[in-house]
């Protein structure tokens, strides 16, 4: 069992920033990708970024240039930057998480509001 636990979100204004972080525990070691989700109101959830172990990260087009995933391997924690932020970023992110066993585990998420 892994589990993932989200922290970070709040209230910003356009054009501001926030980090996130997701912090594994349990059966870390059997991690080979994790990446960062959101959903919005009315919306299907989408992939924001996501790395897989020996590959680069992937990101959303929408995020290119403003958001940055990035690992802290000691700390089990994987962090997003988020700069630069648009009322359209405004959204629940979720922070997943896959295995070598092929399952697949999801924190809680946690809030992005970003006004105008």
């Amino acid at each position: 069992q892994v589990q993932l636990v989200e922290s970070g979100g709040g209230l910003v204004q356009a054009g501001g920033s926030l980090r996130l972080s997701c912090e594994a525990s349990g059966r870390v070691i059997s991690i080979n990708a994790m990446g960062w989700y959101r959903q919005a109101p009315g919306k299907e959830r989408e992939l924001v970024a996501a790395i897989r172990t020996g590959s680069s990260t992937n990101y959303q087009d929408s995020v290119k240039g403003r958001f940055t995933m990035s690992s802290d391997y000691a700390k089990n924690t994987v962090y997003l930057q988020m700069n630069s932020l648009k009322p359209d970023d405004t959204a629940v992110y979720y922070c997943r998480g896959s295995t070598t066993y092929g399952s697949v585990y999801w924190g809680q998420g946690t809030q992005v509001t970003v006004s105008s």
